[in-house]
């Protein structure tokens, strides 16, 4: 049984974690390397994330460079930070990219709000399931006499305590994702 709420955990723990990296995506008027580090570039004959083909580097607060290592693909990485959904303005320097990050807008702002409040909730969606499923498992158990009526019930208590911490860490990162795209 031990197992069904170790598999909760470390499944919660993947989704959250993947969350983490869809946050660092988000354009929050700062530099990161994380806003543009999984665009994907075509090089070398297949979609390849951005990082995997050049340096990328904050030069200051609001402008990332990206160094190719294979200068041939200098054309394609212009080209997919053109194509992508963020608003960069973006210069071919001959050797390498820069790319400058514009001014958030207040209501550019409340987009990425919403957008990471709904990631939230698919993260928490997803948790849920689990919970679902795992909690079906605990009451087959039950149905197959392998434990009791109170054994089964102290394991439901023991499942939504461990999503309920979840579901606070998750509202925990979305707030501090808030805040940092409320700063001006």
């Amino acid at each position: 049984m031990e197992d069904y709420l170790e598999e909760l955990k470390k499944g919660a723990e993947a989704a959250i974690e993947h969350y983490r990296g869809e946050l660092s995506s988000i354009h929050t008027g700062r530099a990161t390397t994380g806003l543009i580090s999984d665009i994907l570039v075509d090089a070398y004959g297949a979609k390849t994330p951005l990082k995997q083909v050049g340096n990328i580097t904050v030069s200051d607060p609001r402008t990332l460079a990206v160094q190719p290592w294979d200068k041939g693909n200098l054309v394609q990485i212009e080209s997919a930070l053109r194509d992508s959904e963020m608003f960069f303005g973006i210069v071919n320097a001959g050797d390498k990219i820069i790319v400058s990050l514009s001014e958030l807008t207040e209501e550019k702002r409340q987009q990425y709000i919403k957008l990471a409040k709904e990631k939230a909730e698919e993260v928490k969606v997803s948790i849920r399931n689990s919970r679902r499923d795992i909690w079906e498992n605990v009451k087959k158990l039950k149905s197959d006499g392998k434990i009791s009526e109170d054994e089964m019930y102290r394991r439901e208590e023991e499942i939504n305590k461990l999503v309920e911490n979840k579901n606070k860490e998750i509202d925990s990162i979305f707030m501090g994702k808030e805040r940092e795209l409320k700063e001006v």
